[in-house]
């Protein structure tokens, strides 16, 4: 992506004129007229960074208990999911790739379901898939690997280096899984493989959060003074998972690992008032941890002050 390109975007996007050294800003209104499709791309400035968490797609699923709080009974589900005004009989998912263009690179982490609905929050903000100088990939589950390549198996990041976790890796590499056979094993010779500590760029590091996967990890943004951490799944519902983290997701490989690994991550993030943002959180993702009695309590980003 040209200095060109990249200029106009900032005046474009109408970027506050300084960041907050502890502060994460919308950059400008994200509004939708009446009757006109809600946004599916939002822009804050974290530090240097913009960050732009990409709607590629959503989802409803029925029975949500078939797939949170395995290990709770029916009326213990039925009570939280009343107290927090929610059906029992579905549960909307979001599918929430982020951007995050340092003004030297151009990272996308994790790549939705499809390439179309990537490409598409892409461009709604500013950008095209070729600008895309790194894909990082915080596991190998199907919603996240979903649009390397479009329909004809083709790269849909041309321009791309890719990254993820060893571990990760190595797991889907022994398993004979399709769908990483098909969108991740022919980018391998292209591949960093990171530890978690390792770093993917200045101010990007990969954090342990194995658990849903072998080798699933977390990613700690920074720039002049500003934290941000992308969660990816490891709290994958605001009420059934990141509140309660001790209740069992169907998706978690290792359920008692990613309860411990919600716990630290979790606990770290309310201690610290860092922000996150959580993959399949309500779009825009973005939002606060607080500690509250034995589980924590999500608060979605409006106009606080990080």
């Amino acid at each position: 992506m040209t200095m060109t390109r990249r200029q106009a975007l900032a005046a474009g996007a109408a970027l506050p004129a300084a960041a907050l050294a502890t502060s994460a800003r919308p950059a400008g209104a994200q509004t939708a007229a009446p009757g006109a499709a809600a946004p599916i791309a939002r822009t804050f400035q974290l530090g240097a960074f913009r960050v732009t968490p990409l709607l590629a797609g959503t989802s409803p699923r029925e029975d949500p208990h078939s797939i949170f709080g395995l290990n709770v009974p029916d009326e213990e589900f039925a009570e939280v999911s009343a107290e927090a005004f929610l059906p029992t009989d579905m549960a909307q998912f979001f599918f929430t790739p982020t951007l995050v263009d340092t003004g030297s690179e151009v990272i996308l982490f994790d790549t939705g379901i499809d390439a179309g609905g990537t490409t598409t929050a892409l461009e709604a903000a500013g950008y095209g898939a070729d600008d895309v100088t790194h894909v990082v990939l915080t596991h190998m589950h199907g919603d996240h690997i979903g649009g390397l390549t479009g329909e004809d198996g083709s790269a849909t990041f041309a321009n791309a280096a890719y990254v993820t976790g060893q571990a990760e890796f190595d797991h889907w590499a022994a398993a004979g899984n399709e769908g990483f056979e098909a969108k991740v094993r022919p980018f391998a010779e292209q591949m960093t493989m990171l530890s978690p500590g390792d770093a993917v760029r200045g101010g990007i590091t990969a954090v342990d959060a194995a658990g849903h996967s072998p080798g699933h990890m977390a990613y700690r943004i920074e720039s002049d003074g500003s934290q941000l951490m992308l969660i990816g799944d490891l709290a994958n519902h605001p009420v059934y998972s990141l509140a309660r983290p001790d209740w069992e997701v169907r998706f978690d490989m290792d359920k008692e690992m990613a309860a411990a690994a919600r716990r630290r991550v979790l606990s770290e993030l309310a201690a610290d008032r860092i922000p996150m943002i959580g993959y399949h959180m309500p779009f825009p993702a973005l939002g606060f941890v607080a500690g509250e009695g034995s589980g924590f309590r999500y608060i979605p980003y409006s106009y606080q002050t990080l």
